[in-house]
């Protein structure tokens, strides 16, 4: 572990790439495998199931450090990094030892081992650890028991560095390590070696293929932007569901998320339709709520249901039923046809498809436009569709991976968000560099319009991101001086401020006060022209919620 430690601080003292890049390579050149496959494993952003509550490591770290419980939280909330925290509160334990436990035996013969044990047994394995845990070492070891290993480097980079150390391109070792990084996924020396393996080595059959992704098209300049004509592109709706690679290959059948999960169990009967394809095949689409006699997909609120059940009951089968809008054709009768153009994979898509003929496995369709400004006006349209926009995609364009960019890039033409003008009602402190600062924030609306006695303020959403540092501090010194009450880390702050907030969508939610839940909610502006009085109230949102998808698909 002591090299490890090693290449963590390295990563997090740098900002130069070529650095990083370095201090990468010669870690993995170095590493024996079962340590390498390990540190894989973390730095490409995996995180084990929790193995201790981070309570108990509180309780635990308080009492060694013979400290009051209440001033570990205020240290936590000055660091605003819980591992970073309880490794500066341990008291120091021996010098380091050469050659010591290396990650792997860390790992799998003191770490894991703790998921599941009782609290005291956990408590007793823990104070042995810190016996011997030296000092330089503290920080990654609760790094790594906290499952917060976040360090300044991306997975590119790493993707880059075992793409030099095994001379292979970096598209393949994209796709070897889709998967590596699932929660349940113990990495040993044979993992890592398969990550190095000459390319003709037989790949896993279930693996899947890296995602190419779209660019965000510039709401001003807007197909302005795109080169060649409207015939030498593709126009689709930009579902707003999940993205998945359904496969179908002699080993069985898979379905993976765009989030490398494998969510199978979550929708047997996409699993089970994927028997009906030929060996062989990968497709790549997006899961939506589209019952089989609506028009249109259910919003992302009933998906959401779905997705929280890791083994659906059949009722809800039967209340929500999925299917997998098809819009791509990566794996063709076991071959890799990602070279296609994506006019002749689509071509392909939609024979197989017909063959098929089931509503849980759909094309996706193409928006038929004959200019730009007609396929403007069809995006206008979107909302009431139950979509997110418009995805436009070169006819010519090979399947790429992550975000292409030139000619061949994907883009997504989204609409302008939803807004609403809130009051900010709830602050709580961030975390690293904004660990003193409040920049957390709950935001409310009126229950009622101003003209109704009695009307009072309804939280609505969470939002901390879409202002600027100085913004941020002018916020802080106002929550600071209005604050009504402290709860904990939370304050409650006088209703004196509005912000505009975007959000892409809403539906019912009992969960909150409001009794509506926003999507990704974010602060478009503070808007300090208007009084808290002016604000929206609940009456202005609820005209906003979709209806009901209704008549025949």
């Amino acid at each position: 572990m002591k090299r490890f430690a090693a290449l963590y601080r390295a990563l997090d003292a740098s900002t130069a790439s070529s650095a990083k890049q370095a201090a990468l390579q010669a870690y993995l050149r170095e590493a024996d495998p079962a340590d390498a496959a390990w540190a894989v494993y973390f730095l490409a952003g995996g995180k084990p199931r929790q193995l201790v509550p981070s309570r108990l490591l509180r309780e635990q770290v308080a009492r060694a450090a013979g400290l009051p419980d209440w001033l570990l939280e205020e240290c936590y909330q000055a660091v605003g990094d819980l591992a970073e925290t309880l490794s500066l509160l341990l008291p120091p334990g021996p010098p380091e030892a050469e050659p010591g436990l290396s990650l792997a035996q860390w790992l799998e013969t003191r770490l894991l081992p703790l998921r599941g044990q009782a609290p005291e047994a956990q408590a007793r394995a823990l104070q042995q650890h810190w016996q011997a845990l030296p000092a330089g070492q503290a920080l990654v070891y609760f790094k790594l028991i906290t499952g917060a290993l976040r360090v300044g480097v991306s997975r590119q980079q790493l993707t880059q560095a075992l793409a030099v150390l095994s001379g292979l391109p970096a598209a393949l070792i994209t796709q070897r390590l889709m998967g590596y990084t699932l929660p349940e996924f113990r990495p040993g020396p044979a993992d890592y070696l398969a990550l190095l393996a000459p390319e003709d080595a037989a790949a896993a059959a279930g693996q899947p293929y890296p995602f190419q992704l779209a660019q965000p098209l510039d709401p001003v300049q807007g197909t302005a932007a795109l080169s060649g004509a409207r015939g030498d592109w593709l126009a689709e709706w930009k579902w707003d569901g999940i993205r998945a690679q359904l496969l179908r290959r002699k080993g069985g059948s898979w379905l993976w998320s765009r989030g490398e999960e494998l969510i199978g169990e979550r929708f047997p009967e996409l699993l089970a339709l994927a028997e009906r394809l030929p060996a062989g095949t990968v497709l790549d689409g997006e899961i939506l709520v589209w019952p089989p006699d609506a028009a249109r997909p259910a919003g992302f609120a009933a998906l959401q249901r779905r997705l929280g059940r890791q083994k659906p009951a059949a009722r809800l089968l039967r209340e929500l039923p999925v299917c997998l809008c098809a819009y791509d054709l990566l794996e063709w009768q076991g071959r890799d046809v990602r070279a296609w153009p994506l006019a002749q994979r689509r071509a392909q898509l939609g024979e197989l498809l017909a063959g098929l003929d089931d509503a849980r496995l759909r094309l996706s369709p193409l928006v038929e436009a004959p200019d730009w400004a007609q396929l403007a006006a069809a995006r206008a349209q979107a909302r009431e569709r139950g979509v997110e926009g418009l995805m436009l995609k070169p006819a010519a364009s090979p399947y790429g991976v992550g975000r292409v960019r030139g000619p061949e890039a994907w883009w997504k033409w989204k609409l302008a968000p939803l807004v609403v003008d809130a009051v900010l009602v709830y602050a709580q402190r961030g975390h690293g560099r904004r660990a003193s600062l409040y920049t957390d924030y709950t935001f409310a609306v009126w229950s009622d319009p101003p003209e109704v006695p009695g009307r009072r303020l309804l939280p609505l959403a969470k939002a901390y991101s879409g202002l600027s540092d100085a913004e941020i501090r002018e916020v802080d010194a106002l929550i600071r001086r209005h604050t009504v009450e402290s709860f904990g880390p939370v304050r409650s702050v006088a209703p004196l401020m509005v912000f505009e907030l975007g959000f892409e969508g809403l539906a019912e939610s009992p969960r909150h006060k409001s009794g509506l839940a926003l999507r990704f909610p974010r602060m478009l502006r503070w808007r300090q022209d208007k009084p808290p009085e002016e604000a929206d109230c609940l009456s202005s949102l609820r005209a906003l919620l979709p209806t009901p998808a209704e008549g025949p698909a």
